[in-house]
């Protein structure tokens, strides 16, 4: 495995979280399912990382299952806003710093309230962007949550 630390990583190890690493860059795996398969994972316990827009402006990050949609409704009721809509691609970079296929939401330039699906408690660990394309972190949710502030809701449709 390439010997790269992102900052993701930088973070967590600032933190002294324990975490698991995996690369995946060569293998042709874009979609987080196929990300999933590659790593031989349950798609239930990988997680992808979203970022929406509220019509107040404010941005939002949601996380979920990797074969799931985000549900707009629901997101934007778990963050008591009237309406969300996702972040354009071309947005994504200059505001958070991650590229489409990157995002993790650890390391953004600016910390967003993150929303994270409800199942993610049903494991010991969920993997996520390690904030690189190719890149992926384990760790445990509690874990997670001692680094950026983070609610549960269901926002799947």
């Amino acid at each position: 495995m390439p010997n790269l630390k992102t900052n993701a990583m930088r973070i967590l190890d600032k933190h002294k979280i324990t975490y698991k690493t995996y690369c995946y860059t060569n293998t042709g795996a874009i979609s987080g399912v196929e990300v999933a398969a590659i790593l031989n994972q349950n798609p239930a316990q990988v997680f992808k990382t979203l970022v929406t827009t509220a019509k107040s402006g404010t941005h939002y990050v949601f996380m979920l299952p990797v074969a799931e949609e985000l549900d707009l409704k629901k997101a934007a009721l778990a963050v008591n806003e009237k309406s969300i809509e996702m972040l354009k691609q071309k947005d994504l970079l200059p505001l958070t710093g991650y590229v489409h296929g990157g995002c993790s939401p650890i390391g953004m330039k600016k910390q967003f309230k993150t929303v994270i699906h409800t199942t993610a408690q049903n494991f010991p660990t969920i993997i996520f962007s390690a904030g690189h394309i190719g890149y992926q972190v384990e760790l445990s949710l509690n874990d997670l949550m001692s680094v950026i502030p983070l609610a549960t809701a269901d926002i799947i449709t």
